[in-house]
Formats: C-alpha cells, sequence, structure tokens
C-alpha cells in the first residue's frame, strides 16, 4: 500500500504525522470518502468541491489547488493498483502546540489512503438491516454544522457505540427537537404511498453526494421526491426505508426500533434505485489513467 502524505509516498508501516498536528489533538480537519469502480473514480469533481467548501467552513486554506489535488489523488490510486477501491482524503490543520489555537499550526497536511471498503455484509444489501434509534443527538448545525464533514465524528461514533451495543449495525440519530436527522454514517429514506422522503438539510443533516444522485435518479424515474421534517412514527409506518452513502452506497432498512418495516422485504422502488445506482458508478467517473 502506497499512502500519500503531503506530495511524498510511503507505505503504510512507514505512513506517519506529528502528534502535534491538530487533526489528531482535537480533530481539527475535514476529510472526503470517494469510491473507485472499474478504475474510474466516482464524483470526484463532487467530493473535491465539498471539501474544499468543508475547509473554508472551518476557516482552512488548503495548500493546492483543486486541479493539483485531482492529479494527486488520481495518481494514488494508480500507484495503488486497485480497479475498485475507496479513497480517504484527509486535510488536517497541521501541526501547532498543545493549544487549541489554529492560526499557528501549519501548514495544513493532505493525506491520500486508497483501499479496499465493506460497510455492510454482502448479506444485508439482499436482505435489509435493522436499526435503532439512539439517545445521542445529533450535533446542533449552530455548534458543529453536520455540513462540514470533519476529523472530528465522536458524535457519530458515539451512536455507533449505541447501535452495536443494542445488536445493529447502524443508529437512527434525531435532532434537538426529536425530529429524524440522519443515521450515524449515512443518510436515510423512506418510502410512503409512493413518494420518496428524506429529511431535509435543515433538520441537521450532511448533505451526501449519494443522497443528491437518489434524488435525481428518483425524479428522472418520475417518482416524488419531498425533503421533509420526518419524526419516528414516518419511519415505522414507512413502506420502504434504505439509507445512502458513498461507502454504504445504498442499504435496504427492513425493521426499525423492533417494528418491520413494510412487509420485511427491500421494497420495490428501494431495488430499483440500487440497480440504477450500480448501473450509474460503472458509467460514470474519472478515469484513473487521466491523471
Amino acid at each position: 500500500m502506497q499512502i500519500y502524505i503531503n506530495g511524498e509516498y510511503f507505505e503504510k508501516a512507514d505512513a506517519k504525522i506529528s502528534v502535534f498536528d491538530h487533526g489528531l489533538l482535537y480533530g481539527d480537519g475535514v476529510f472526503e470518502g470517494i469510491r473507485v469502480y472499474d478504475n474510474k473514480v466516482f464524483r470526484l469533481d463532487e467530493h473535491l468541491e465539498r471539501l474544499y467548501e468543508s475547509a473554508k467552513a472551518i476557516d482552512l486554506t488548503i495548500p493546492l489547488s483543486k486541479d493539483k489535488l485531482k492529479k494527486d489523488t488520481l495518481e494514488a490510486v494508480r500507484r495503488n493498483k486497485l480497479t475498485d477501491a475507496y479513497i480517504r482524503l484527509i486535510v488536517t490543520r497541521g501541526i501547532g502546540s498543545l493549544g487549541l489555537n489554529p492560526y499557528i499550526c501549519g501548514p495544513p497536511g493532505i493525506i491520500i489512503i486508497v483501499d479496499k471498503i465493506a460497510l455492510y455484509p454482502k448479506e444485508l444489501y439482499e436482505k435489509g438491516l435493522a436499526l435503532v434509534t439512539v439517545a445521542t443527538q445529533r450535533n446542533l448545525p449552530e455548534a458543529v454544522n453536520p455540513r462540514i464533514k470533519s476529523l472530528n465524528y465522536l458524535n457519530n461514533i458515539l451512536a455507533k457505540i449505541e447501535a452495536i451495543n443494542a445488536g445493529v449495525e447502524e443508529a437512527i440519530m434525531l435532532n434537538s427537537f426529536g425530529l429524524v436527522s440522519e443515521c450515524a454514517g449515512d443518510n436515510i429514506f423512506a418510502v410512503r404511498k409512493g413518494i420518496l422522503l428524506t429529511p431535509s438539510i435543515s433538520m441537521g443533516v450532511l448533505e451526501g453526494i449519494t443522497r443528491n444522485d437518489v434524488i435525481r435518479m428518483a425524479r428522472e424515474k418520475k417518482i416524488e421526491v419531498k425533503q421533509v421534517v420526518m419524526t419516528r412514527h414516518d419511519l415505522f409506518i414507512a413502506d420502504e426505508c434504505f439509507l445512502t452513502g458513498s461507502a454504504a452506497e445504498i442499504v435496504p432498512v427492513i425493521k426499525i426500533d423492533g417494528r418491520v418495516i413494510g412487509d420485511g422485504r427491500p421494497g420495490a422502488i428501494t431495488r430499483d434505485l440500487m440497480k440504477s445506482y450500480h448501473r450509474l458508478t460503472r458509467k460514470e467517473g474519472v478515469p484513473v489513467r487521466s491523471a
């Protein structure tokens, strides 16, 4: 494995950063998770756009242009010789002191990891997974805005711990008003009477790139899509439910808090969107060889 750190490549055992990097000390930085399918990087431009937006929101200047970082990302994929892979693109605040002041850090660190990933077991994509609602609330947008894909994922990790302890794979997180926000690592959708529903961005939701793809695909199929205020009740009475994310792709949900969703099997709209998304990911993308 060849890991990119600040323009150089290192073997996994030799890939190191300073213990004084504020990305490690305080989770001060941003990241993206990007998929590679059939030697093409899927939605690379969109991921880079969000990375730079997240960095701007925390007043972090990425020391490379988007074009240069794009080329470096493609080169990292090529060096690792994986035709299907997961890219973790990280920008840290950089080396500083033990104090919080980010403005004495620098320069920012850039890390690119290319590896395999399997977020859920294969059988769950066929049979569906169970979710539980957890006590850990989603961060207030006024505190740490969930639209910033930051290195500080403790909020999500606490929710994941609750899910694992409850014997399921994923957690539903509510916002401070008790409304459905998203899951620990994925966006959530429900189908009710043929209408596709998902929490609006104002509910404290990461504007997922896969989420946007699903909304676009559904509308192309003439499926009505609504971004709404969603309660647990809306999920319990849904005909179908599924999660989306770059790593997860689209994964069906068949049980929430012990309630069976629909008939307890992945629904027709869910299965159709899964097939369409699979075709989309193999059709589009930036060829690795274009680096």
